[in-house]
């Protein structure tokens, strides 16, 4: 091992699994070992069992579908909103300078903490859920994208102008193209934030979705069932982790070139 020395496919897969491996047997050891009482922590063996009952008998796969279409309903949403606004605050000082110390701002406000207001502008429906996501995303994207764009090296910019490009030609030529592979990355790890988000939205006014199944759990005092549901979390953002990856390289492969 040295710094920055780049790891192979293949043990690079090795590594990552194994971590995994240890971890549960470090569970299984604590809980099957009688170190911790099934009531805080369930083993690996009730945590499965769990699982299979909320799948085959409670319905947990509709509550899986209404949280992913909540995550990327939200989510398109701020991103809809965001990347224009942050490639216009970072092409433009004067834009940047009127909306950055707002933007700013929010950015550190929790979105935990607007939804009382959400559901008394909103109600307990599907809008107040979007919106958490929506305002806990927005604002990330926007500050982290205008930086992108910020960054990009003057001298392309300035070659574009003397080849004859207009202001917008430079956006849509220049700074669009150059910074569209941070972007795509820039949403890749917002992404991840907005599971938080809709977890948080769940637990409050929700009749579905895996953040109301734990809430319930939680009443039942079945552990093994908050453990499921905050592991199918965990494999679904791995998932989509891993396809916003592949995608990125498909689409950006000049940049990795």
């Amino acid at each position: 091992m040295r710094p920055l020395q780049p790891v192979g496919r293949v043990p690079r897969a090795v590594l990552g699994v194994g971590f995994f491996v240890l971890f549960v047997l470090a569970w299984a050891v604590a809980t099957l070992g009688g170190f911790v009482p099934v009531t805080f922590l369930a083993d690996p063996l009730t945590m499965l069992q769990d699982g299979w009952l909320l799948l085959t008998r409670f319905g947990f796969l509709s509550d899986i579908g209404v949280t992913v279409w909540r995550v990327v309903g939200g989510f398109l949403l701020a991103a809809v909103v965001a990347v224009p606004l942050g490639i216009l605050m970072g092409a433009y000082k004067p834009v940047e300078a009127f909306f950055e110390p707002f933007v700013s701002f929010a950015r550190y406000l929790p979105a935990s903490a607007f939804v009382p207001l959400l559901i008394l502008w909103a109600g307990i429906g599907e809008m107040q859920k979007l919106l958490v996501i929506f305002i806990g995303s927005v604002f990330q994207i926007v500050l982290m994208v205008a930086v992108s764009v910020g960054q990009v090296r003057r001298d392309l910019v300035e070659a574009a102008y003397t080849l004859g490009a207009s202001d917008t030609g430079i956006i849509r030529r220049v700074l669009i193209p150059a910074t569209a592979p941070d972007i795509a990355e820039i949403l890749r790890l917002v992404l991840g934030w907005a599971w938080t988000y809709v977890i948080v939205a769940e637990l409050i006014g929700s009749s579905s979705g895996i953040g109301h199944m734990i809430i319930e759990s939680q009443a039942l005092l079945a552990t093994g069932q908050i453990i499921f549901g905050i592991i199918v979390i965990g494999l679904i953002g791995l998932a989509s982790d891993f396809l916003f990856k592949a995608v990125n390289r498909q689409v950006f492969r000049w940049k990795l070139a």
